[in-house]
């Protein structure tokens, strides 16, 4: 059975590239038949917080990635990682170093100006005494010669030379395991069979296949997806967009098509664009995810976000951009209005944010003009046209759009004036705007006493 896992750190919040992972592992899990595991490996204690693992844990589950193992804590587990590096001790696999961070600097340095690479010299490799009085690291012995290989599912065979090795540290002085093991441990008790993540860990590979053999567990399979770069070509950072998943969230991105999008960075199936989440489970393949980096682009997530806003049901819309407008400081009083105001914004925005700002004017009757629309439209000489509107309107039998149309109609042919020039100073009136669906919609939606008391307030402020 398939097993994979996210083991994000909690020391920043999720973000775009590690949420991509996690889908992938996810992905990978789901279309296999097998199990998501999460853990979070927190045994960095000064810089992990547990305003970063609430972060994580949110984004994932807004996104929609329920884990089917865990949350997994390393900082819980201390026990058995000292275990694990005592045992390696104890069968000649590790050793102790005595070499205190002054003397490791000085080594580091003089490495440097004799250009060789700044590798632990193994001083202490070959020591047969214990010097029980000084405090020591735990290091792992690697092969002084030789190659370590693995066949990586995306990148193909890829091979290290062993002297390109030193002995990583495994246990800190304070008794802190580092990660290059703690992963290891964790990877093989836990039962992962497949490793995808960051091209960024290739490095990292060999010296954890070593640790595996020196442990006698099983070596899983590896995956390395390459980063997602920027427009600009470089690694996708904070100025590229937000720092957060929960950001997108709180834009107004849907998690549908956030996921949607992150799967198309560097997988493909075929020229299809739009996937739902089973679509996604059961066309991913492991095997199709490209080796160059993906570049993350805007306007696309803005594009496919504004296609899941037409094709979604207006209900399931319209419960989600309760809380936008909410936000806005409004009180959705008339929940009926919602559904017919996504009918009449869902082809005009991009983003729940965006619609919320578009559909604020309809929950509220106490809201601003915009300057320019008050003095072009709001003015004495527009002012005759409020007024008849007012007066016809409340006999109005019924707002069937012909009935409007022929009111409006009635009032441009008897004033001499084009229907736009009736039209704009009511819209404004209503709506506070030049910019609006069309007005027979936004009086439809509105009712008949809220229009009625907009049209007063525009009179009344008017000079």
């Amino acid at each position: 059975m398939i097993k994979t896992r996210f083991a994000p750190s909690p020391t920043g919040n999720l973000h775009i590239g590690g949420a991509r992972t996690a889908l992938f592992n996810y992905l990978y899990a789901k279309h296999t038949g097998g199990v998501f595991v999460l853990r979070i490996e927190d045994t960095d204690i000064e810089r992990s917080k547990e305003e970063y693992t609430k972060d994580i844990l949110e984004g994932l589950n807004w996104l929609g990635m329920y884990w089917d193992e865990g949350p997994h804590f390393q900082k819980e587990r201390m026990d058995i990682y000292r275990q694990h590096a005592h045992r390696l001790l104890n069968e000649g696999k590790a050793y102790k170093c005595y070499c205190s961070t002054e003397t490791l600097e000085e080594k580091r340095k003089a490495a440097l100006r004799e250009g060789r690479k700044p590798n632990y010299d193994r001083t202490c490799r070959d020591l047969t005494e214990d010097r029980k009085d000084q405090p020591f690291v735990i290091r792992f012995k690697s092969p002084v010669n030789g190659e370590v290989s693995f066949e990586d599912r995306i990148r193909g065979r890829i091979t290290f030379k062993c002297e390109e090795l030193d002995d990583l540290v495994i246990l800190r002085t304070d008794n802190t395991p580092t990660y290059n093991f703690t992963v290891v441990v964790d990877d093989a008790l836990m039962g992962i069979t497949s490793i995808i993540r960051g091209d960024d860990h290739i490095n990292n590979t060999p010296r954890q296949i070593l640790i595996y053999e020196a442990l006698n567990y099983e070596t899983p399979e590896f995956a390395h997806v390459p980063l997602i770069h920027g427009k600009d070509k470089s690694r996708l950072s904070k100025r590229h967009g937000a720092t957060s998943l929960l950001e997108y969230r709180n834009d107004g991105f849907l998690p549908e098509a956030l996921m949607n999008y992150l799967a198309r960075l560097g997988w493909a199936h075929g020229d299809q664009e739009v996937f739902s989440r089973e679509d996604l489970i059961e066309k991913f393949d492991l095997g199709k995810v490209g080796k160059s980096p993906s570049i993350f682009d805007m306007d696309k997530l803005l594009w496919l976000n504004g296609h899941y806003l037409k094709t979604m049901p207006e209900g399931d819309i319209a419960a989600r951009l309760e809380p936008f407008i909410e936000n806005r400081g409004i009180k959705v009083t008339d929940k009926n209005k919602l559904i017919p105001v996504v009918i009449n914004l869902r082809d005009r925005a991009k983003t729940l944010r965006e619609m919320a700002e578009m559909a604020a004017f309809f929950f509220t009757d106490d809201f601003p003009y915009d300057e320019n629309a008050k003095n072009k439209f709001l003015t004495v000489s527009t002012k005759p046209i409020l007024e008849r509107f007012l007066n016809e309107f409340t006999s109005v039998s019924s707002f069937d759009e012909n009935e409007q149309r022929k009111l409006f109609e009635t009032m441009a042919q008897d004033g001499g004036k084009k229907l736009v020039e009736v039209i704009q100073p009511v819209r404004v009136a209503l709506c506070g705007r030049t910019v609006s669906p069309g007005i027979f919609e936004v009086v439809s939606i509105l009712g008949r006493d809220s229009v009625v008391k907009r049209i007063k307030k525009a009179i009344a402020s008017i000079a």
